[in-house]
């Protein structure tokens, strides 16, 4: 399992993930807020399975020293 969320993608992910979860267990926003378990896993594991079927990589590549 190659990684293909990277930066800033997945600090987004992590960041709105979190607060979805923390409004749907205070029980402001309802069940829905559940589904921010999507993007705070895919945003902590750095793969999303959507990128990987449609060939989408947010990481940069890193070029090794010569």
């Amino acid at each position: 399992m190659k990684s293909n969320v990277g930066g800033i993608d997945r600090i987004l992910r992590i960041a709105i993930g979190a607060v979805l979860v923390i409004l749907a267990a205070t029980g402001q926003i309802g069940l829905w807020g559940w589904i921010g378990l999507l993007p705070l896993a895919t945003g902590l594991v750095g793969w999303c399975p959507p990128y990987g079927l449609l060939g989408i990589n947010t990481c940069k590549t890193r070029k090794l020293p010569e």
